[in-house]
């Protein structure tokens, strides 16, 4: 992976495309103004569309694919069948076998990053760098689905961070204001729990979820030790033997010790978390933005009674949120519908396509591409998260600076986050697991 010193390099470039990004500020115009602005379908009147599948996991918001694909449909004569898979390790081993086996959808929906550049994408996946529709996308999400300067995903929503959730009704009924450090935080779920509320919704079923606290304290690991990318790509440290990334998987442990948790943590989801928040039942969710959406779907009256703040650390001076870029789009090369998938592609990532997506999901955060301005009536949470974008507060998950995450975390955090493993045995225990990836990408150092 090339992105190695990307982030530590263009730190403030970073910063500076997140902020033009949601000013709605361009560099360069996405394409010709005027009618029509996507393109333009080739497709005889009433002739059967072509069908092309995408695959996607079970659990991602759908609702602007799906209207795009409707669009797509209509406008350009090419179908667009979603085909599912599972989240987390088992979708990711799922999708592997899929590529191996030679039996693949045309599109697929995953990860960008290190997840992404351990599936070896120039033997699966068509090279898109020069591709038109590409132009606008900016180079800080094109650097984490690169090898050897090549790219080979286009974006497939927004831009995400990863941080808590918190319910604004029960703040307000306790009278508690945002933590600007994690004592503020844990002093806030005390006076909750006393308040006989859960301070934090655990949905542990869901295994993937259980990684939230550990990931989503980055930027606190990037401002204690800025070269911490650098010399855990190199093998020169881990997060057993760093106490500012070793910190994660302490507080990981300290929600449950102090007994902040929700009932039931190994056996609730995703979604019935997403319902406990919603419905005041937990106070906070640690979680992605991303999960917008899904609140959307499952609580719609509810979404605006939720608010958004980065994972904090010990500096109530210096509160930030840990950002990750969106999944990607890659197109299978033993596809027999390249040219259509694309066509689809461009469709998606014009003016015309995002303004279909937006106008069927309300997007959670800026999109990765110049030129396009999110609506006036995003959710609260998602202002809160661009109040940490305008503010210069954002650091890149370290799955965008460093080309190794070891698949078996969720199951690590899992047992960190039910007393089942010291955080000192689970950072262990995660740096043994990179250490099997790191070799076989041929890191040097390991």
């Amino acid at each position: 992976m090339s992105v190695t010193n990307h982030f530590q390099e263009d730190n403030m470039r970073w910063k500076t495309m997140l902020l033009l990004v949601i000013m709605g500020m361009t560099l360069l115009p996405i394409f010709a103004s005027g009618e029509g602005e996507g393109p333009a379908s080739t497709s005889p009147g009433g002739a059967e569309p072509v069908e092309i599948t995408l695959l996607i996991d079970n659990q991602s918001p759908l609702d602007g694919l799906k209207a795009v694909a409707a669009a797509a449909e209509e406008k350009l004569g090419i179908k667009v069948t979603f085909e599912f898979r599972p989240g987390g390790p088992e979708g990711e081993n799922y999708l592997k076998t899929r590529l191996v086996a030679g039996d693949m959808s045309d599109l697929s929906y995953f990860n960008s990053g290190s997840l992404f550049l351990a599936l070896n994408p120039p033997q699966y996946f068509v090279d898109l760098t020069d591709e038109a529709f590409m132009d606008p996308v900016i180079a800080t999400f094109k650097q984490v689905v690169s090898v050897n300067g090549r790219v080979y995903a286009a974006p497939a929503g927004e831009i995400t961070a990863g941080g808590w959730f918190y319910n604004k009704k029960v703040y307000e009924r306790l009278g508690l204001e945002v933590p600007h450090t994690w004592h503020e935080l844990m002093a806030n779920c005390e006076k909750i729990k006393a308040a006989g509320i859960p301070p934090i919704a655990a949905s542990y079923k869901d295994s993937w979820t259980s990684q939230l606290i550990l990931l989503a304290d980055y930027y606190n690991v990037q401002r204690a030790y800025p070269d911490f990318h650098e010399d855990y790509t190199a093998h020169r440290a881990g997060f057993a033997d760093t106490p500012a990334a070793r910190r994660g998987f302490e507080k990981l442990r300290e929600v449950y010790e102090r007994g902040f948790l929700s009932p039931h943590p190994a056996s609730t989801t995703y979604e019935n978390a997403l319902l406990m928040l919603a419905n005041g039942e937990a106070a906070h969710y640690p979680m992605a933005t991303v999960a917008l959406a899904n609140l959307q779907a499952v609580a719609p009256d509810k979404v605006s009674d939720i608010g958004f703040f980065g994972q904090p650390g010990d500096d109530p001076s210096d509160h930030g949120v840990t950002i990750w870029l969106p999944a990607g789009l890659s197109i299978w090369k033993g596809s027999h519908h390249i040219d259509e998938a694309k066509r689809f592609l461009a469709f998606f990532l014009s003016q015309e396509g995002l303004d279909t997506y937006m106008r069927a999901q309300k997007p959670f955060g800026p999109f990765p591409i110049q030129g396009i301005s999110l609506p006036d009536d995003i959710f609260p949470a998602t202002r809160d998260l661009l109040s940490y974008i305008d503010a210069g507060k954002t650091a890149p998950a370290l799955e965008f600076i460093s080309p190794i995450k070891g698949p078996n975390l969720p199951q690590i955090c899992v047992e960190v986050g039910l007393g089942l493993k010291s955080p000192v045995d689970g950072a262990r225990e995660y740096d043994r697991d990179v250490e099997k990836q790191a070799k076989q990408l041929g890191l040097p150092g390991w």
